[in-house]
């Protein structure tokens, strides 16, 4: 009985190693494309890190090296020729084009700037919600009061990144349409706020102070 045990093990191995020659001579081609794709995958992506690494680069370069000029006009000038080819660098050369733009005194050129990474909607809400503030501080002696406040409400909302400085604005507009008693109101729940920080609470109980009111006990905690 032994012996055809062994035989009939024997005989079944091999019709188990017949099936799988034959599983791999007509199914092989699959393993093979999967390791293709596989090595192809990971080889597409380091080409790709590559290139983005590379672009990275050339523009750290570029502008480092349109920094570098002491000129305002010719720093402006050349930060403009720069070519940024992601979102995300486009916005962060235009926040320094609007800077030396405003140092070589070409204000609206900077508002320009700023106002092109504030419709960028594929950048985060943070740098779209920066820009459009810069550029409403650029705008205080131009823009009507009517639209500055609309568009400092729109940053004030709940959740918005840069709401307390958009009350802050709001307050000095309240102050500057000779409304003390709206702008000291604004200014008392800002600083009660838990996510106001220490420098814009302070800033905030001067301006109350300059107004002629009495800054209230703080009962919120700071975030």
């Amino acid at each position: 009985m032994s012996d055809t045990d062994s035989f009939i093990d024997e005989v079944t191995e091999e019709v188990r190693r017949d099936r799988l020659y034959l599983l791999l001579r007509r199914w092989g081609w699959i393993g093979v494309l999967a390791v293709v794709l596989i090595v192809g995958g990971a080889a597409f992506n380091e080409v790709r890190k590559a290139r983005t690494t590379g672009q990275a680069e050339k523009l750290g370069d570029e502008i480092l090296s349109a920094l570098a000029q002491n000129d305002s006009a010719e720093r402006a000038s050349s930060l403009a020729s720069i070519d940024a080819v992601t979102p995300g660098g486009d916005a962060v050369l235009n926040m320094l084009l609007s800077s030396s733009q405003v140092e070589a005194g070409s204000r609206q050129e900077a508002v320009d700037s700023l106002n092109a990474i504030a419709v960028q909607v594929d950048l985060p809400e943070i740098y779209r919600a920066i820009a459009t503030f810069k550029a409403l501080l650029l705008q205080s002696d131009t823009l009507p009061v009517a639209d500055r406040r609309q568009q400092f409400e729109a940053l004030s909302a709940p959740g918005a990144p840069l709401r307390l400085l958009a009350e802050e604005q709001l307050a000095l507009i309240d102050v500057a349409e000779g409304n003390a008693d709206a702008a000291i109101e604004r200014l008392q729940a800002m600083r009660q706020d838990a996510e106001i920080g220490v420098d814009l609470q302070q800033r905030a109980a001067q301006l109350i102070v300059a107004l002629g009111g009495e800054p209230e006990p703080l009962v919120a905690q700071q975030g």
